[in-house]
């Protein structure tokens, strides 16, 4: 079907010139540390061959999808603000939904790959080399990059074919599905929550399947009889657990909260908090208990910020 909208008005965080201004150059300042962050890390794994390890592929490649991510939404918002305007057009709401739902969905697929990575090198150290072998990571990755593009093709395609009679205001900062949805005809949309239910169980599947992998190394773990051998299995594994929990709480924070409950405001936090917190701290998080990316970011940079302390 056709739909009458030509374009769409995204929510603004304020009509008064001076805020839009404002959140210009907050967005600005978290943009580029995002870009300056993930990018050191991509350079310095790719740079530093004692960083050639399935780990740090896996992490490198978290890295892009992270880059990403925050490329979506946040620089087209940022324009808006820049030039007082709230409109995108048709096919930048279908680009947005298809590239913002493609890196989420390789986002969770990405961390259960790295979880089983874990799992593998901690609970079957002697099988690491084989399981975990240079063709068998390309696998994983290209498989997570290619199960978040279907993801993604499904749900863009089933809400793009869904005709829109309830105006063209998107209740948010960026063309969001649940939002797009609102402005659907009363009965067109079930086929997209099913989509959408049918990925809350994907979802749930890799938590589950991350789950258990951190129950199996816990249990290891504690059956180390060293505490420093405890330790450098904790380190290694504590970025990804954090890592993981904050993506996974942040979004069912975003998704499954009451209908009935959310306003405009709450559900315009959540979306920046989901969309940028992310790529911003994913970054910090892995350097700052690593070693091994601590000493390639201080060979890389010369910074004394990476030196111990």
């Amino acid at each position: 079907m056709t739909n009458p909208c030509s374009k769409f008005l995204l929510l603004g965080f304020s009509d008064v010139p001076e805020v839009q201004i404002l959140y210009f150059i907050l967005f600005l300042v978290i943009y580029l540390a995002a870009l300056v962050e993930n990018l050191l890390i991509i350079t310095a794994i790719a740079l530093d061959h004692h960083l050639h390890t399935p780990m740090y592929f896996f992490l490198m490649n978290l890295s892009f999808v992270d880059l990403g991510s925050i490329s979506v939404n946040i620089p087209k918002s940022m324009a808006n603000s820049l030039t007082h305007t709230r409109s995108i057009s048709y096919a930048g709401c279908v680009t947005q939904v298809f590239f913002f739902v493609f890196l989420l969905g390789a986002n969770f697929f990405l961390l259960t790959v790295m979880a089983y990575d874990r799992y593998v090198a901690i609970c079957q150290p002697l099988h690491y080399d084989r399981v975990m072998n240079r063709r068998a990571c390309v696998q994983m990755a290209a498989s997570a990059w290619i199960c978040g593009s279907l993801n993604s093709a499904l749900h863009t395609g089933n809400t793009f074919m869904i005709t829109f009679c309830g105006g063209n205001m998107v209740d948010q900062f960026f063309c969001e599905i649940p939002k797009l949805l609102k402005l659907t005809c009363s009965e067109s949309h079930l086929s997209e929550v099913q989509v959408l239910i049918f990925s809350v169980c994907l979802g749930l599947s890799c938590f589950v399947l991350i789950t258990f992998s951190y129950v199996q190394i816990f249990k290891t773990v504690l059956r180390i009889p060293s505490e420093q051998g405890r330790h450098k299995a904790f380190s290694t594994c504590l970025p990804h657990l954090i890592v993981v929990s904050l993506l996974v709480f942040i979004c069912i924070f975003a998704y499954l909260k009451p209908i009935s409950s959310s306003t405009s405001g709450l559900d315009l936090m959540v979306a920046i908090l989901y969309s940028m917190l992310p790529p911003v701290m994913n970054p910090v998080i892995y350097s700052m208990r690593n070693k091994d990316i601590k000493a390639a970011l201080r060979r890389l940079t010369g910074w004394t910020l990476f030196t111990k302390n």
